[in-house]
């Protein structure tokens, strides 16, 4: 398989309140040589994980340690710039398996459902109902189901549906990338060409 299945996620969230975040930012280029999923988690949000003399910055999320979880919950225009699919590689790499934001660039989008990283769009109010609720707690918990396509706040109950392509969501729910997804119809297609007239 491609990457690990997703079904039902729950965790907590690690809250990233910023707009406009660009795949720059999530990654920056000069740490795009590598041709391979490796290691790209290392260098997330480097610029501003990091001093120049590498040493953490405290202030950025990531370094802080009452903020941990699968979940990411960014601002609004997550993901826009460059279509590097290294910056979905860098999120997955990390340790994240779902993104939650109100608007994502749609390249960005893409790279993230064709490596298992879901993004989820959410309304700004209820987006904003997680950035709360996570500032309340940060132990705060968020489902995110994909066969039922909701997101729920588990301390409140409140939930809200999401849009995902039924092409991507069966290749997620089965952890397939696209060779994958017609490795699994090699019967299938074998039947067909044997079958077919021509």
């Amino acid at each position: 398989m491609a990457y690990d299945k997703f079904t039902v996620l729950t965790s907590t969230a690690v809250p990233l309140p910023i707009e406009n975040v660009d795949t720059d930012q999530i990654i920056p280029a000069r740490f795009l040589k590598a041709t391979e999923r490796k290691s790209f988690g290392d260098n997330l949000f480097r610029d501003w994980r990091y001093n120049a003399d590498d040493s953490p910055k405290q202030d950025f999320v990531l370094n802080n340690p009452i903020y941990t979880g699968k979940i990411l919950v960014a601002g609004k225009n997550f993901g826009s710039g460059s279509s590097r699919e290294h910056a979905a590689w860098a999120l997955y790499d990390y340790g994240f398996r779902c993104v939650v934001s109100s608007f994502f660039a749609d390249i960005f989008k893409g790279n993230s459902l064709n490596i298992g990283l879901l993004p989820v769009t959410v309304s700004p109010e209820f987006l904003d109902k997680i950035f709360t609720a996570i500032e309340a707690d940060p132990n705060t918990q968020i489902e995110v189901s994909l066969p039922e396509q909701t997101i729920t706040i588990l301390a409140t109950g409140e939930l809200e549906p999401f849009v995902i392509n039924g092409y991507k969501k069966h290749n997620m729910l089965n952890g397939f990338d696209d060779i994958d997804y017609l490795q699994a119809m090699k019967a299938e297609i074998q039947q067909f060409v044997e079958t077919s007239v021509y």
